[in-house]
C-alpha cells in the first residue's frame, strides 16, 4: 500500500497568511526558526522582523522566549497527533504500522530536513524539570504508546519491547538522515524496520 503523506516536522509559516492573527505569525515565524537554525541561536528581535510585528505584540502573546519554545513544542506536538490520527483512521493494525514506516521515510528524504524537532529542543534543553523537556517526554510517551498499541494489536508478543526498539531506529534514522545521505539511511530503516516487524510476527 501507498504510505501517507510525511507529518509534519514543525508548524509551517506557509500555512499561515499574511493576515493572519499575530498570535498565529509569531507562533509560525517562531517554529521555522527554531527548527531550522536552533532555539537559542534565535533572538526575539529576529522573530519580531521576519513576524513583521513589534515586540510589544510579541510579549502581549508569549511572556517570554521560554513561552514561546514551550508553545512551539506543544504545537508541533498537536499537528503531529493530528496528522497520525487522520492518517491511520480505519487501517487495520499492520497496515498502520508500515503507513508508519513508510512516512517516516518520506519524511526523513522531505526537503527541509533538520532532524526531529523534538530531540533538537531536548539538546538545548536538558534540564529534566524544565517545561519543555516536560513537553518533549509527554510526545515521546504518545508516539511510543502507539506503537505499542498497534503492536498489541497486529499480535506481537512484546508490544512494549518492540515499541522501544522502533523509537531507537526512528531516533537514530532521524539524526543519522540530519548529516548524510537521507536516501541510503531510509534503505537502511526500511530493512532494520522490517526485520523488527518480522521478527515480532507482524509482517
Amino acid at each position: 500500500m501507498n504510505a501517507p503523506p510525511a507529518a509534519p516536522l514543525a508548524p509551517s509559516e506557509a500555512t499561515v497568511p499574511a493576515d493572519a492573527p499575530p498570535r498565529e505569525r509569531i507562533l509560525a515565524t517562531a517554529s521555522r526558526l527554531f527548527y531550522a537554525e536552533g532555539i537559542h541561536a534565535v533572538g526575539m528581535d529576529r522573530i519580531v522582523t521576519e513576524a513583521s510585528t513589534t515586540r510589544a505584540t510579541l510579549y502581549r502573546h508569549f511572556a517570554g522566549k521560554e513561552q514561546l519554545v514551550l508553545s512551539y513544542i506543544r504545537e508541533t506536538d498537536r499537528q503531529i497527533r493530528s496528522y497520525t490520527e487522520g492518517a491511520l483512521g480505519g487501517l487495520g493494525a499492520r497496515e498502520a504500522l508500515l503507513a508508519v514506516a513508510g512516512a517516516l521515510g518520506d519524511q526523513l528524504c522531505a526537503p527541509g530536513f533538520r532532524g526531529c524537532p523534538f530531540l533538537n529542543a531536548a539538546a538545548e534543553y536538558p534540564d529534566p524539570d524544565d517545561p519543555v523537556t516536560h513537553a518533549i517526554v509527554a510526545h515521546r510517551g504518545w508516539l511510543r504508546g502507539v506503537a505499542e498499541r498497534l503492536l498489541a494489536e497486529a499480535g506481537a508478543p512484546h508490544p512494549a519491547e518492540d515499541a522501544v526498539t522502533l523509537m531507537m531506529l526512528r531516533d537514530g534514522a532521524a539524526m543519522t538522515a540530519a548529516l548524510s545521505d537521507p536516501t541510503d539511511v531510509r534503505a537502511a530503516l526500511d530493512r532494520a524496520l522490517r526485520n523488527v516487524l518480522e521478527s515480532a510476527g507482524v509482517v
